[in-house]
């Protein structure tokens, strides 16, 4: 097995870490927590539109974005793309100082001010290609509702008593009153510093 993208070119996941051996997704707790972080990222951003798009119409023209279909960063620090701009990310990335900021918290942010600015790929960069190896074979991305419900199916409630973990004295549990006679509290009082 190898490398695959699920929903979203750019995130690149073992094949083996999140699908089992008849090609569906595994359960959620056998996926590795990076990989699992990942994919429940992606089910929010499958259907967003290029940040790209959204810097040049805004808000109030959303519908003119096109759909992102490239994602790259790190997990809530992501950079979502549309064909058409994902090569002015991968100029930035390659020449204009992105690859340094790789996993740092400022990673989006910074490509969205260089893209803001003004600055694009040169028409001399050209465009990327990208060869897709049958994409109609890989199972759909579960829904949210479906995650929930695994979810629910495999999870067990259990009570945690943390004195279990404390090494402590048995009568730990037991006020300072009830621990110690009279005189011995009063040894434990504490005095403040006064001005006298």
């Amino acid at each position: 097995m190898g490398k695959v993208s699920v929903g979203l070119r750019g995130w690149r996941f073992d094949e083996q870490e999140i699908f089992t051996d008849d090609e569906q997704f595994k359960p959620l707790d056998e996926i590795p927590a990076d990989p699992r972080q990942r994919l429940l990222r992606l089910l929010s951003l499958v259907d967003k539109p290029c940040d790209c798009c959204y810097i040049i119409h805004g808000a109030e023209n959303k519908q003119q974005c096109n759909r992102a279909r490239a994602v790259y960063g790190e997990a809530l620090d992501e950079v979502l793309l549309c064909d058409d701009h994902e090569t002015d990310f991968i100029y930035w990335y390659q020449h204009a100082g992105g690859s340094d900021l790789r996993g740092s918290a400022h990673f989006s942010d910074q490509f969205h001010e260089w893209f803001a600015s003004g600055k694009r790929a040169p028409d001399s960069f050209g465009r990327i290609e990208h060869v897709e190896t049958d994409p109609e074979a890989l199972p759909e991305l579960p829904s949210p509702d479906e995650i929930q419900a695994r979810f629910e199916a495999t999870y067990e409630p259990r009570t945690i008593d943390l004195r279990d973990y404390m090494e402590t004295p048995e009568n730990a549990s037991l006020s300072p009153a009830d621990r110690f006679d009279d005189e011995e509290l009063a040894e434990l009082e504490t005095s403040y510093p006064t001005d006298e």
